[in-house]
């Protein structure tokens, strides 16, 4: 199987996860400003809501995916106020011809002292269990 993890953050805290998921898969995680150029299995995609939607530059992010070179978008990420993004970025996966895999890690995020300290180690950890069950 091979990997990628992409993320967007303004906070830091879904970068946290996205390194903690990459350490277990033997990749980088990286910003979404870096496309995804190789073909991969699974793209581990890292974001958060912000607003009530996903930023406009995951969509972007998205949009611009080669659907003959992912084989399905995991999603992740960490949130104050709302849980999953796993919607939003299935609608915009579906745009593109891109399958979401059914499985995704979400945890809460702290955003002007809500939830603060998270995610925390325990949601680290988490995440990273997540990923050790992708591998082949």
């Amino acid at each position: 199987m091979t990997y990628a993890v992409r993320y967007y953050t303004k906070t830091g805290n879904t970068k946290r996860l996205a390194e903690a998921m990459a350490k277990v898969l033997g990749v980088e995680a990286r910003p979404i400003s870096e496309p995804v150029t190789e073909t991969v299995d699974y793209l581990f995609l890292g974001n958060s809501y912000y607003a009530f939607d996903i930023d406009p530059e995951v969509k972007q992010f998205v949009a611009s995916l080669d659907p003959a070179k992912i084989g399905k978008i995991v999603n992740f990420g960490s949130a104050a106020m709302l849980n999953s993004t796993y919607k939003k970025v299935k609608a915009a996966a579906d745009k593109v011809g891109i399958a979401m895999d059914e499985k995704e890690f979400h945890c809460k995020g702290e955003f002007k002292g809500i939830h603060k300290g998270r995610p925390n180690a325990d949601d680290v950890q988490a995440a990273a269990e997540v990923a050790k069950k992708y591998l082949a």
